[in-house]
């Protein structure tokens, strides 16, 4: 028989607050999601998969964050609070291995999340090298450049010190931010625009042993890499107004309209620079912002690129800050990260910790980020969820689901084969690290299950919280 859930909803102690409607909710997603990441990947996916077909890269791609998306969307819905995954995977594997799954994940994702938001940083500092020399060069940031990497987190962590409504409000303006720069930068490209040049895809890609094919792999992780933070609303399901219906359509809309802007700016720069331009651009926005409407015009886009770069990070670690804030309320991570700021409601160490882990990560280089975070986030996050999906709709039938996945299990499917394929395409050491700190959280989990006298060392808990308190959010 099911437990009562160990937090009463009568506590008196400082709780998060329902203050984010569906327009921020999206806002926060499609800020998230389209910061730097296509600025600074743009030239990778094209060298990468070898020619204009790149475009079809980000076209695959967000096929593959929609199937995952229609995966979040329902256990989202059905389950609206802080932490996302790391409820998903509680409810779901508690029958077997009690609390190990929630544990890994916590356990991974106090690292791949500000591994994540530290390639926003590295991305934004590349493009301030196009506004202040020395900031970067050719083999990555200077030490200049890092130090003022460093100094931009620590004015995110100081931003997010504020109440989650004042929040949302910041978003929708980075939000904003974040469109005028992209839809510029599309503009100014389809201004000094070869469709020619744009189309002309390299003889043979497409075939059986073609280029296309040959680098798909690797460019789906760039891909995916920069579709990632469509969940961010799934993190704040506790923050969420009406979250049934909020958390879906957030997730739904921003991924449609992030692969439109993907694959516009894709094409657009495609048949705007040269091929060889396009592959070596430190800044590819800039070039062709420069050659369109001259160096001021350039120059000042340049600078909404990097604010939009700002809040993406902003956005990213908003949401991961509160995943291990649930998981040390149900006392399966360190106690700390359950207190929140007496008078601002938000996890205080879950801001510190992540933010710290961002600014080391931003002294590395780019591609060595994207692969550590992609191939640690697949293992434990995304494919968890495809199991996590098809086990709750057995175990727990009667929970109340306001969304329910279009064509289950048609998404579910399509998303299993898309990580696998996407973890396999990974670097050897990205593969092995991210094995490597699965094995060690699997030992740090017997040291705490030991201490804790839970599974496997005592009884499994099983406590399903949101069939047993089921009713309308609002």
């Amino acid at each position: 028989m099911a437990t009562p859930p160990t937090n009463a909803s009568t506590s008196t102690q400082p709780s998060l607050e329902r203050q984010i409607g569906p327009l921020q909710a999206t806002a926060i997603n499609m800020t998230q999601m389209c910061g730097i990441g296509p600025f600074v990947t743009i030239p990778a996916m094209v060298a990468t998969i070898g020619g204009p077909e790149a475009m079809f890269g980000w076209v695959i791609g967000a096929i593959l964050a929609l199937a995952d998306g229609l995966i979040w969307a329902e256990l989202g819905a059905a389950m609206p609070g802080a932490g996302g995954t790391y409820i998903y995977l509680r409810e779901a594997f508690q029958y077997r291995t009690g609390r190990l799954m929630p544990f890994l994940f916590v356990w991974s994702a106090v690292l791949f999340i500000p591994l994540i938001m530290s390639t926003g940083i590295i991305g934004l500092v590349q493009y301030l090298g196009y506004l202040i020399p020395g900031v970067s060069g050719d083999g990555g940031n200077t030490a200049l450049g890092k130090v003022i990497g460093i100094g931009i987190t620590l004015l995110i962590m100081v931003a997010l010190f504020r109440k989650i409504g004042q929040i949302g409000k910041l978003t929708t303006v980075l939000f904003a931010v974040m469109l005028v720069a992209a839809l510029s930068t599309i503009v100014a490209a389809f201004s000094h625009f070869s469709a020619a040049q744009a189309f002309a895809f390299t003889p043979g890609a497409f075939g059986s042993h073609g280029t296309f094919w040959a680098g798909l792999g690797a460019g789906l992780i760039i891909s995916v890499y920069d579709y990632l933070g469509y969940n961010t609303t799934a993190y704040l399901g506790a923050e969420m107004r009406d979250p049934g219906r909020t958390i879906p359509r957030s997730i739904v809309l921003s991924i449609v309209g992030i692969m439109s802007l993907y694959f516009l700016l894709q094409v657009g720069v495609l048949g705007s620079l040269p091929l060889d331009e396009v592959k070596s651009a430190t800044s590819v926005a800039s070039s062709v912002l420069e050659q369109a409407w001259g160096s001021t015009a350039a120059q000042v886009i340049t600078g909404l690129i990097v604010v939009a770069a700002i809040g993406s990070v902003f956005a990213g670690l908003l949401g991961g800050s509160r995943v291990p804030y649930e998981a040390a309320r149900d006392k399966v991570f360190l106690p700390v990260f359950a207190k929140l700021h007496p008078r601002l409601n938000l996890p205080t160490a879950g801001v510190l910790a992540m933010g710290a882990i961002t600014m080391i990560g931003s002294l590395f280089t780019l591609t060595t980020m994207i692969n550590a975070a992609v191939a640690t986030l697949v293992i434990i996050q995304s494919l968890a969820q495809v199991a996590a999906i098809v086990v709750l709709r057995r175990r727990q039938p009667d929970l109340v689901r306001p969304y329910r996945q279009l064509l289950y299990p048609v998404p579910t499917i399509i998303a299993l084969i898309g990580w696998v394929y996407i973890y396999v395409s990974a670097e050897w050491l990205s593969i092995g690290l991210s094995l490597g700190w699965i094995a060690i959280g699997c030992v740090a989990f017997l040291i705490y299950a030991k201490a804790e006298r839970t599974w496997p060392f005592g009884p499994k808990e099983i406590t399903e919280t949101f069939v047993e308190t089921a009713r309308p959010l609002s």
